[in-house]
C-alpha cells in the first residue's frame, strides 16, 4: 500500500482536482484506491458522489482511531457504479470529509495526536493506493497526514506566489521528516491549470524544472474550462465526453504512472 499526500500550501491550485484526476486514472486502471478527504470543505467528497449513510467522517474517526473500524466506514465512490457498466474493474472508496476534520486543524498538535491517521489507515491493507486531499495548510490535518504517508505530492500553479509556496513547502517537509518521518519523502510536483499560450506560464515552468529538476512530474495539467461541470456532475474525468476531458484523462493516466514510478524507484533503492 502506498500513501500519498496531495499538499499545498497555498489554496486555489486544484489541489483536489488533481486528487480526484488521479483517482480517477487509479479506477480506470484497476488500483484498489482509497481517498482519504481531510478537507473540512469535504470537496473531494462531493466530486467522488459518495452519498453518505450510517457511516462515520474522518474526523470523527480520527477522535477515536483505535475503534474506527476503517474498512466498516469508508463509503464506494459513485463513480464506481459508471465503471462497473463499462466493464472495468471498480475499487474506489472513500474516506467521508467533513467540517469535523476541523478540530484537529491547528498547529499546536503534539506527536501522539499526529499519528492519528496512521492509526485508522492500518486496517487499509485491501488498498494499492492511498490519496490523501490535505487542507492547504501546515496545521496539524497536513502535519498528520504527512506523518501517514509515503511521499508527498505537492500542486502548485505556474505563477510567482505558487511556485515560492512551494519552495516552502519543500523546506517544511525536510523538517518534518527531521522531526517526526524519516521515510518521508517528496513525491513530486504537479503544475496545475496550465495555460500553454500564457508567456507567464511557460516563465514559470522553467524556474520550476530549474529550481526543483527530476521532483517536477510530467506531464503538465492544463486549465480546463469545464472542471467545475464535470466536479460538480460528480463524475470521472475519465467518464465525460468530449475530446478535451478524453485528452485531460489520458494526461492523468501517464502522471498517475509517473508518481508511482517515482516511489517504486525510491523504495528500491532504499532496500539496496
Amino acid at each position: 500500500m502506498q500513501v500519498v499526500s496531495i499538499s499545498s500550501l497555498k489554496g486555489g491550485v486544484g489541489k483536489t482536482s488533481v486528487t480526484t484526476g488521479l483517482a480517477s486514472a487509479a479506477l480506470t486502471a484497476g488500483i484498489p484506491t482509497l481517498v482519504v478527504d481531510l478537507d473540512p470543505h469535504a470537496d473531494a467528497t462531493t466530486a467522488l458522489g459518495v452519498q453518505a449513510g450510517d457511516q462515520l467522517d474522518i474526523g470523527r474517526m480520527l477522535k477515536n482511531p483505535r475503534k474506527a473500524k476503517l474498512p466498516e466506514n469508508v463509503v464506494t465512490s459513485g463513480w464506481v457504479e459508471h465503471a462497473r457498466r463499462n466493464g472495468e474493474p471498480s475499487a474506489l472508496d472513500v474516506a467521508i470529509g467533513s467540517a469535523y476534520t476541523g478540530i484537529y486543524d491547528r498547529p499546536d498538535l503534539g506527536r501522539r495526536d499526529l499519528r492519528r491517521l496512521s492509526s485508522v489507515l492500518a486496517p487499509a491493507e485491501q488498498y494499492e493506493l492511498v490519496l490523501v486531499d490535505c487542507p492547504p495548510s501546515l496545521n496539524g490535518l497536513t502535519r498528520m497526514a504527512w506523518g501517514a504517508s509515503d511521499r508527498v505530492v505537492l500542486v502548485a500553479e505556474p505563477g510567482l506566489f505558487s511556485v515560492a509556496g512551494t519552495e516552502r513547502t519543500m523546506r517544511a517537509i525536510q523538517l518534518f521528516r527531521q522531526e517526526f518521518a524519516p521515510k518521508l519523502a517528496p513525491g513530486g510536483i504537479v503544475a496545475n491549470r496550465v495555460r500553454p499560450t500564457s508567456s507567464e506560464h511557460s516563465f514559470r515552468l522553467a524556474e520550476m524544472e530549474s529550481m526543483f529538476g527530476d521532483l517536477l512530474l510530467a506531464p503538465h495539467i492544463p486549465e480546463q474550462a469545464n472542471w467545475q461541470q464535470i466536479q460538480g456532475a460528480a463524475h470521472a474525468v475519465h467518464h465525460w465526453p468530449g475530446d478535451s476531458a478524453k485528452n485531460t484523462a489520458k494526461l492523468f493516466d501517464t502522471l498517475l504512472e509517473n508518481m508511482l514510478a517515482a516511489h517504486n524507484g525510491t523504495r528500491e533503492r532504499r532496500q539496496r
